[in-house]
């Protein structure tokens, strides 16, 4: 079994026009979401034994809220520059690349990409990964290459505005 954690970044803040887009920031609501979502992760408590987020600001900020709820060692999240902007095909590419020890992988990243990804990968039908939006892809699979030819067996969305 595999587990796949995919994470939007968080709402980022657009009040300084001299920043890049790589290097906003997240906004006040990105700072409150990443916690929530964090501790939510933590009560339904996937297996999470990498964690990969992009080099853009608000998701290595993302990153780090949400794991450091978890539990996880946000020292230990890599940054990989590919991952800003990514296609589904190159984060999915990332994904078979993974050491098949691993049961369980955590992605923070970028739309479009990530929502194409989930789509791509299970029967959820989602128009859009709404930011700090989490999908739990779980895949009955001895190794991370074969993520791509099945879909998963279980998938489950979540967002900070949703309502018990």
């Amino acid at each position: 079994m595999k587990t796949l954690v995919i994470v939007r970044h968080g709402k980022s803040a657009w009040d300084d026009p001299s920043l890049s887009d790589h290097q906003r920031p997240l906004a006040k609501r990105g700072l409150r979401d990443g916690p929530v979502m964090g501790a939510r992760l933590a009560d339904w408590g996937p297996p999470v034994d990498r964690v990969i987020s992009s080099s853009a600001v608000r998701a290595l900020a993302t990153a780090e809220l949400v794991t450091g709820e978890m539990g996880l060692p946000w020292d230990e999240i890599q940054v990989e520059d590919d991952l800003y902007h990514a296609t589904e095909t190159e984060m999915l590419e990332l994904i078979q690349e993974q050491d098949d020890y691993l049961d369980g992988l955590m992605l923070f990243g970028h739309n479009p990409g990530m929502t194409y990804l989930v789509n791509d990968l299970s029967d959820l039908d989602l128009e859009n990964l709404p930011t700090c939006g989490v999908a739990i892809l779980q895949f009955e699979v001895e190794s991370w290459t074969e993520i791509g030819d099945v879909l998963a067996s279980t998938a489950a969305f979540d967002y900070p505005k949703r309502k018990d």
